[in-house]
């Protein structure tokens, strides 16, 4: 919105977010002096928070603040005393911060090499479960069945036949 100013934007924002007034959705802020590198800060932009590099005072009432947003880009904003009811410093939940739950965490780093191992192991399936396969089936399943497309075949294996190779139907 060229011409337009921070207090005009970031009240449209708050409108269309369905919010009118400030105090409805969030606690006002009460002076620009808490604005200070590194803090976090929602207001600033629509939709999330900013970390704050840098700020610069001209005179008493105007501050000159330099942003960073969650995807890494930097901007700079002038910030008015005006526009203190629609800015709030966020002590929780910084953008990067430690405070997170420990157990979350846990399941987390366990799972991640889960998701990737089908990348190290192709047949991690028969590695992982209480199966004994034998060489014919795993030749069967993972040399001819999964690599047609689309996957239409029916594999027939009769048990204590004592047959080596499976009877594979498309």
């Amino acid at each position: 919105m060229p011409g337009c100013g921070a207090a005009r934007r970031r009240k449209l924002w708050m409108t269309q977010a369905g919010s009118a007034e400030p105090e409805s959705t969030m606690k006002a802020m009460s002076k620009l002096e808490e604005l200070k590198a590194n803090a976090s800060v929602r207001g600033i932009l629509p939709d999330g928070l900013a970390m704050v590099v840098s700020v610069q005072w001209f005179g008493s009432g105007t501050l000159g603040l330099t942003h960073k947003t969650g995807a890494g880009w930097v901007a700079n904003e002038l910030v008015y005393r005006h526009d203190e009811p629609w800015l709030q410093v966020v002590t929780e939940g910084r953008l990067r911060s430690f405070d997170g739950d420990g157990r979350e965490f846990t399941l987390v780093s366990e799972a991640q090499p889960i998701r990737l191992a089908r990348l190290f192991d192709p047949v991690l399936a028969v590695h992982t479960s209480a199966l004994e396969a034998l060489s014919h089936q795993i030749t069967a399943v993972y040399d001819v069945m999964l690599p047609r497309h689309p996957l239409c075949c029916l594999l027939a294996d009769d048990s204590g036949a004592g047959k080596k190779t499976p009877a594979i139907w498309q």
